[in-house]
């Protein structure tokens, strides 16, 4: 459906990349998303501008030099003490504040536990539409976004338009996007807001933080090399095969859903739309059909190679090598080449 713009809507223009900022570090799907951004921003024929909250300090402008550094025209910022901890009342008033005054066109958040809580509260407030978890983000003959992403539990995609609101909002997951390359400069325009705030009136207090990072949880999302199995394997105890082809090549190991579904796995192992988007140098996929909920999640890799015994299997749509076989006996035998092929040393560098 194509309709011309109301006049009210007219004056909302530029696309804007929420950067990430937590206790000093910006997470990386800041800059993938101005990677995206700035392809949006250059076939608007508009501006890329960076948006930052922070405390102040040197880790607030080190976040707005890096945003300028990956493509930004230019930044705002709000910048108090206030915003030192993720709070959803402070840095949503402060957000929804920016986007009321200098009326942004597009609105663009990574899809993490922190992106998807603002994402959510600012879209809210400001009544307008927010499409999560995206795969592709393009933008229409009109000028408006198509944002698209999985729907009906993975099994098909969908493009979605916010045709009668602005600012147009969108989430996407970490590696789903590309990470663009990092250029030299490291300044431009900042533009300082100020938002009235004081500590009394936020209900919610930091008491204190504690890490996770010395969790042992899986990193798939920023692995180079993952094996992955599927529900091919047949049975819980199976997965130890993969398992080994990881320890022998020194990758991280993942698993489909329906594998999380049947409890064989935890599930922040698990590799698709619904658990973790990865861009690996090469992922290994055994017994794993590859419907779209899973595609979505590992198209991103530069080199797939599918095993399963199913030539018919959708993986082998979108995978660079395929390997027609029981994926039990491969395996064990693939993991053996490679053990005696890899030195230790070797094994490090594989990816590269």
């Amino acid at each position: 459906m194509k309709k011309e713009l109301p006049a009210h809507f007219k004056d909302y223009r530029h696309v804007w990349v929420f950067i990430e900022l937590e206790r000093g570090d910006v997470h990386p799907v800041s800059f993938e998303l101005l990677g995206e951004g700035r392809k949006l921003a250059d076939k608007l024929g508009v501006q890329l501008a960076g948006v930052v909250l922070g405390p102040p300090g040197e880790a607030t402008w080190f976040a707005i030099a890096e945003a300028f550094a990956y493509g930004a025209d230019l930044a705002y910022l709000v910048e108090t003490p206030l915003l030192a901890d993720y709070r959803n009342e402070p840095f949503t008033k402060a957000l929804t504040d920016l986007v009321v005054t200098y009326k942004p066109e597009i609105l663009l958040l990574g899809a993490t536990t922190l992106g998807r809580d603002l994402a959510g509260s600012v879209a809210t407030t400001l009544l307008t539409g927010l499409t999560a978890d995206c795969t592709e983000l393009d933008v229409d003959a009109d000028g408006s976004l198509a944002a698209t992403r999985p729907t009906f539990g993975g099994s098909l995609l969908c493009t979605i338009y916010t045709l009668n609101c602005r600012p147009q909002m969108a989430t996407v997951r970490p590696r789903v996007m590309a990470m663009p390359q990092r250029g030299n400069n490291q300044v431009g325009r900042v533009i300082q807001h100020e938002v009235p705030m004081v500590e009394e009136e936020i209900i919610t207090k930091v008491l204190g933080f504690l890490s996770d990072g010395q969790s042992e949880k899986a990193n798939l999302a920023y692995a180079d090399v993952v094996v992955a199995g599927g529900l091919g394997l047949g049975a819980a105890e199976n997965l130890k095969l993969v398992k080994n082809l990881a320890r022998a090549i020194g990758a991280e190991y993942g698993c489909s859903r329906p594998v999380v579904q049947k409890g064989w796995m935890p599930a922040d192992r698990q590799i698709g739309q619904t658990g973790k988007t990865i861009r690996p140098k090469l992922y290994i996929a055994a017994g794993i059909s590859g419907a779209i909920q899973h595609r979505v999640g590992v198209e991103g890799a530069d080199l797939i190679i599918a095993i399963n015994t199913d030539r018919n299997a959708p993986i082998f749509d979108f995978a660079h090598l395929g390997a027609v076989t029981d994926a039990i006996r491969f395996l064990p035998s693939l993991t053996e080449l490679f053990t005696h092929r890899l030195s230790p040393h070797s094994r490090d560098k594989l990816a590269n």
